[in-house]
């Protein structure tokens, strides 16, 4: 009985100077989990989902277009900024950075999560008649994302393109509150879908 104790205090040990020796390379692993993403290709239109405050979702769907990737974006518009929808702010933001008004399409809805808000826009890019679409999400949202909306829509092709975050980086969110915010927020998001609630 001594002997198996001695043996799994010993293996704990071993185990907990392990993690510790190798700490970086296990959080990174674990941040590098959540982004799959691709580069961009040619689509029919650009989908920028809610949820990025800080307005890097919105430039880089913005620049997609620009570039030729596709002639349009559409701006997914959850509720609850300050009584306006997310695309009737992020769409001036856009334009003030440089972007003609003309690149954008608007698209109000209701959805508080990212399952709501495929189950509310697919049907709209259906409409649109669009059968490439490039969505772009923040980089730490691009597993997720991508995985809820090819399950939504299996008749379309998603191209999962990342925008920066401002706090999240794969291998570095550790080292700042808002990073470890949105690694725990997303992680318990992934884990959650995985078990079904």
């Amino acid at each position: 009985m001594r002997s198996r104790a001695r043996t799994a205090g010993l293996t704990l040990a071993a185990v907990v100077v392990l993690a510790l020796l190798f700490r970086t390379a296990i959080l990174g692993a674990f941040g590098s989990y959540l982004v799959q993403a691709e580069p961009p290709r040619k689509a029919d239109i650009v989908l920028v989902l809610g949820g990025d405050p800080y307005g890097n979702r919105i430039l880089t769907g913005s620049d997609l277009v620009r570039q030729g990737y596709a002639p349009k974006v559409l701006v997914s518009g959850s509720p609850g900024f300050y009584g306006a929808h997310e695309c009737e702010l992020a769409i001036p933001f856009a334009e003030r950075a440089g972007y003609p008004a003309s690149y954008f399409l608007h698209f109000e809805h209701d959805a508080h999560s990212t399952i709501e808000e495929a189950q509310a826009i697919t049907p709209e890019l259906r409409r649109l008649g669009v059968k490439r679409v490039i969505l772009v999400t923040s980089d730490y949202h691009t597993r997720r994302a991508g995985k809820i909306f090819r399950a939504a829509a299996p008749d379309l092709i998603f191209y999962v393109v990342a925008a920066p975050d401002v706090h999240f980086t794969a291998h570095g969110w550790w080292h700042s509150r808002e990073g470890r915010k949105t690694f725990v927020l997303e992680w318990m998001k992934t884990v959650t879908e995985w078990v079904g609630m």
